[in-house]
């Protein structure tokens, strides 16, 4: 499982965007947002780079946080 902090979403539409920027890559993975601590958790088969920039793409900075 891949955790990014994701430090400029703040509210249900940025992961709403974040949701289907992932969903792009990867239709079948598991996106679990956490808004109060700016997370987001990705089970997925698609490569760790491939998920972190399409977010970046979808205008959101992110860092891998330790599993």
């Amino acid at each position: 499982m891949l955790k990014l902090k994701v430090p400029e979403m703040s509210c249900g539409h940025c992961a709403s965007t974040i949701d289907k920027a992932v969903k792009s890559v990867d239709p079948e993975a598991r996106v679990a947002v956490d808004l109060a601590s700016s997370t987001v958790a990705v089970e997925t088969g698609a490569s760790e780079n491939a998920i972190c920039e399409v977010i970046r793409s979808a205008g959101y900075e992110n860092e891998k946080l330790a599993a």
